[in-house]
């Protein structure tokens, strides 16, 4: 009598399905990233909006820093009165006149961009997806893994697989829901139109001069993140992530991890 081997012959020559389940960002493999665009074309467009806005910001703002480079706290301040920090730059009156305006239309750029960007970050599940860390990611030996590497000038392997590690993820949600609004928030503080329809914006600052300080402050705070961010460009390939953000697609150049 022969035995029927086809039920067992068929379960050699069919593998099991793998159970699903969420990675570490660490264990992401690069063909498994690169199925999907490197960025959708909302976040390309408002990532050059923004960025063009902040360019223009910076000029004009250097402008109106130069016409009066000293910093107080509290409502009132002037040459007269005590300041909290002399900054060494020159004092040129004339070019806060016709920066301001400038900067103001630099500023609502700004703002409609970031809004446009959270607005369908949350739609679209990018910012879920792509700037929410994962939990098993959030302990102390993984971030500071990251950060060693980095400040070892070393690349990752989420940065060979075309995703965003556990430090940029928190990062960039920081810039994104905490900088960026408050950077806002005292630069509308700072607006005399704004400031006498809405006074709490500035009196819950400590005054004028104070959102003025608090303003310096961030921005401070934000070109230090640029500066990280162009310095990380160019430890993963800064043409090759430039153009991933112009086209939409993955960098296919890529220097192989250590």
């Amino acid at each position: 009598m022969r035995t029927d081997n086809s039920s067992a012959t068929l379960d050699r020559r069919v593998p099991a399905a793998p159970a699903l389940r969420r990675e570490p960002l660490g264990q992401f493999s690069a063909t498994r990233a690169a199925q999907t665009p490197r960025h959708t074309a909302v976040v390309r467009i408002t990532h050059w909006i923004m960025a063009a806005s902040i360019l223009g910001l910076l000029a004009t703002g250097s402008g109106i820093l130069i016409s009066h480079p000293r910093l107080y706290w509290g409502e009132t301040g002037s040459v007269y009165t005590p300041s909290l920090i002399d900054l060494p730059l020159p004092m040129i009156i004339g070019p806060s006149v016709w920066n301001r305006p400038i900067h103001f239309l630099f500023a609502w750029m700004l703002v409609f961009a970031w809004f446009a960007y959270v607005v369908a970050g949350l739609g679209t599940g990018h910012i879920r997806n792509n700037l929410l860390p994962y939990k098993e990611d959030l302990g102390w030996r993984r971030i500071w893994s990251v950060v060693s590497h980095h400040l070892r000038w070393k690349r990752m392997s989420t940065d060979q697989a075309g995703i965003y590690n556990v430090v940029q993820r928190l990062i960039y949600l920081g810039v994104v829901f905490v900088l960026f609004p408050a950077v806002v928030w005292t630069g509308l503080a700072m607006s005399f139109a704004v400031a006498s329809v809405f006074p709490l914006l500035a009196t819950s600052l400590g005054g004028f001069q104070s959102a003025r300080t608090l303003h310096f402050v961030l921005v401070s705070l934000l070109l230090l993140f640029i500066a990280t961010h162009l310095a990380m460009l160019v430890l993963v390939g800064f043409g090759s992530h430039v153009r991933a953000m112009i086209s939409g697609q993955h960098p296919r150049e890529s220097r192989s991890a250590p």
